[in-house]
């Protein structure tokens, strides 16, 4: 079949993008599901910085590719057991094959096939399904139709507006698992978070929701600072200010229990790891260019019994996790609708990662 989508052929191309036009809008052949896939019409995507890291070349990928990786469809088509057409499922981008080292043990989230495959631009099985572009993450969620591997796949509930369910698949299941799954935040601790975006947000959310306090968010967007304050954080910090660090430590008594780095800065992961308390853990979730490094204190690791956490997709379970976090946002215990700022036509993603590089923007959702 012939699907529509954003096809990217060319990483670092200028800023503004809706001059540059780095996503261009194309009709790409789409090869049926093989055996373990399904065919997905997409309802929604979300547009995240780890679509913006490839556009803007800090986190390469092999070209041409069809972007898009926080998507929630309907499957129109099954070769895999346990779905069938109508299903409604959010896409998890890290196809898992539940049979490597990683996986055995329960984290899925280093699936080593996985892995591979989201490096070759391939899905799990190895292969692909669009001619002649690669596939992003598994999903290439920017198209009207996807091709996805079973081990992508996560039903969930039909009635959640599609534009909510997106959100599930990528910003929520990563920050309120660096929370929940990572850093294990237990009640009555303090957190900080630096960098709230849609990854961001959703940790405050992920520490209001364990009982966390006090909370602290920092960023340079006096209106993501004013949104923090509305969803929980006792107290916001201007990531501008020369005494930033200082102004969290204040904040916390000293340093925070839990420190979390979400803006893919080793500088920023540098001023989260400063913002910890002695004995504290800090999570890093972000993704730098590969080529950035961070460097701290040797002694303070073991003089102050400090803790640093990498945190890939929130060291989730997207089996266990997304139906677990659709339910409390269904309960009122995750207000997720809060991070979406606007919906877009596929037509307009360029000036859309326009506004997500510049900051006026949390969650938009690319609606079919």
């Amino acid at each position: 079949m012939i699907v529509r989508g954003a096809v990217l052929r060319e990483m670092g191309l200028p800023a503004p993008y809706a001059s540059s036009r780095p996503l261009r809008v194309e009709e790409v052949e789409l090869a049926p599901p093989g055996p373990g896939e399904l065919l997905v019409r997409i309802r929604a995507a979300g547009l995240c910085h780890s679509d913006l890291s490839v556009i803007d070349g800090s986190r390469p990928r092999v070209m041409p590719m069809l972007l898009g990786h926080e998507a929630t469809g309907e499957v129109i088509v099954s070769e895999a057991p346990g779905f069938a057409p109508g299903d409604v499922i959010a896409c998890a981008f890290v196809p898992a094959c539940g049979s490597c080292g990683p996986c055995a043990e329960g984290r899925p989230a280093l699936c080593e096939p996985g892995a591979t495959a989201n490096t070759a631009g391939t899905l799990l099985s190895g292969t692909r399904r669009l001619t002649d572009v690669h596939h992003h993450l598994g999903v290439s969620g920017f198209a009207d139709h996807a091709v996805i591997s079973a081990h992508s796949a996560v039903k969930i509930d039909p009635s959640l507006p599609p534009e909510i369910a997106a959100l599930f698949g990528c910003a929520v299941m990563t920050g309120v698992g660096a929370v929940v799954n990572t850093a294990q935040v237990r009640a009555g601790r303090s957190a900080v978070v630096f960098g709230l975006g849609g990854v961001g947000l959703s940790a405050l959310l992920g520490a209001v929701l364990v009982g966390a306090h006090p909370i602290v968010a920092v960023d340079v967007v006096p209106a993501k600072l004013s949104l923090a304050l509305d969803l929980g954080a006792t107290a916001v910090v201007d990531a501008r200010a020369a005494d930033a660090v200082e102004q969290v430590r204040q904040a916390t008594a000293g340093g925070a229990d839990y420190a979390f780095e979400t803006v893919g800065s080793a500088r920023v992961l540098e001023q989260a790891y400063a913002a910890t308390r002695r004995g504290g853990t800090t999570v890093t979730v972000g993704l730098p260019h590969p080529s950035q490094s961070f460097s701290v204190p040797a002694v303070s690791l073991v003089a102050e019994e400090r803790t640093v956490k990498g945190s890939y997709v929130g060291s989730s379970i997207p089996s266990r996790d997304i139906p677990r976090y659709v339910a409390l946002y269904r309960a009122g215990r995750l207000p997720v609708d809060r991070l979406l700022t606007a919906t877009v036509g596929l037509d307009d993603l360029n000036q859309a990662f326009d506004d997500l590089a510049a900051g006026t923007s949390i969650r938009q959702v690319l609606l079919f």
